[in-house]
């Protein structure tokens, strides 16, 4: 009974894991423009994370490993300390990657004279004056170098 119990609390974890796991590029037609860089501005980028599961994914592995120790009482004292244990490391790992990341907003002007915004990740190649292609539409927008 016990290896059942520590068995589905991994199964769990697993799970949980794989659903916050991002999916990864889709292949398919994508919409590219072109132009030329007319403005280059620093900016902070926000993180994506959604809050908290850095304490519930740390929580629920802690909870996982606290099942395997010892037994009876002190498997319940194992238990409750490995939650509350894994769920503050689990917080103080998402806070660290919850910080703000250096980007760049990037305004071109297309061959149809038409201003576009993009605003992504750092990309060190892009100069203002350059010819660029843009890549995709909306969120999913990126400013590469032509080449």
């Amino acid at each position: 009974m016990k290896r059942i119990s520590s068995l589905l609390s991994v199964a769990a974890l697993a799970l949980l894991l794989g659903a916050c796991a991002a999916p990864g590029p889709t292949p398919g037609e994508m919409e590219i423009r072109s132009g030329v860089i007319e403005q280059i501005t620093s900016v902070q980028l926000a993180s994506n994370h959604a809050p908290g599961v850095g304490a519930v994914v740390g929580g629920v592995a802690g909870l996982g490993i606290g099942s395997l120790i010892g037994g009876g009482t002190g498997r319940d004292v194992a238990m409750v300390l490995g939650t509350i244990g894994g769920a503050v490391a689990g917080n103080a790992v998402q806070r660290r990657y919850d910080a703000p990341q250096p980007g760049q907003q990037v305004i071109v002007r297309s061959y149809h004279d038409v201003l576009v915004s993009v605003t992504q990740p750092v990309n060190s190649e892009l100069r203002v004056g350059q010819k660029v292609f843009i890549e995709g539409s909306g969120d999913g927008a990126r400013v590469v170098p032509q080449r």
